[in-house]
């Protein structure tokens, strides 16, 4: 993908969806997804075109007690600073939106990330309850502002939590992409909330290890 972010072929393919700026359908990769079934939407691979107004990139961090066990958020600002320097690489603009306790707040831009990344990110702690809701209202609200200062940009919502979450939000009308990295560990009982609103969001559904960075 040109908008400087990828990952294994077959682990959730963000090009799936017609947004803007991935119309024009891949007919070899479709057949191959499609195989002797008929012809489905999901079906649908598609050649992503690099916007003609950049490209926003909102993270939304789950910081709450959960993500400290098996050291589910120093993998989470482990992955956000490679992402981010290629976020600067391609000088796309990135916003990162925090969430845990009892509320959220915007810790980054938007704007273009800057080479002390790894230095900022680092105090970003965790504790307390999980206030999804708030996160997601926030980075939407975030993400309706730059709709109106930048039409043309393609905005992308990424979500990074371990889905210990009891509420279902809305999907934020102004993200053109949804991807959802999923931190909930291998395990007895495993919940499976991540997945569930990636497929209810009509977005991308990942687990850590399937990006590449």
């Amino acid at each position: 993908m040109r908008s400087g972010f990828r990952w294994r072929q077959g682990a959730g393919d963000a090009t799936r969806g017609g947004s803007p700026g991935a119309r024009r359908i891949v007919w070899p990769r479709t057949l191959a997804a499609k195989r002797n079934a008929a012809l489905l939407p999901e079906h649908l691979r598609f050649v992503h075109e690099e916007a003609r107004g950049g490209v926003l990139h909102c993270f939304v961090l789950d910081c709450s007690h959960s993500m400290l066990s098996g050291q589910r958020l120093a993998l989470a600002k482990g992955l956000l600073v490679a992402l981010f320097d290629q976020a600067r690489a391609t000088r796309s603009e990135v916003a990162l939106v925090c969430f845990g306790g009892v509320g959220a707040d915007v810790r980054f831009g938007p704007a273009v990330p800057r080479w002390w990344n790894e230095r900022w990110l680092a105090p970003v702690g965790g504790g307390g309850g999980t206030p999804f809701v708030s996160g997601i209202e926030t980075a939407s609200a975030l993400l309706d502002r730059a709709t109106l200062s930048k039409p043309s940009q393609e905005r992308w919502l990424w979500i990074f939590s371990d889905g210990r979450i009891n509420a279902s939000p809305s999907r934020p009308a102004a993200a053109d992409r949804v991807v959802f990295v999923d931190f909930e560990q291998d395990g007895k009982v495993r919940l499976g909330r991540c997945a569930r609103l990636a497929r209810e969001w009509g977005g991308s559904h990942l687990m850590p290890r399937q990006l590449i960075l």
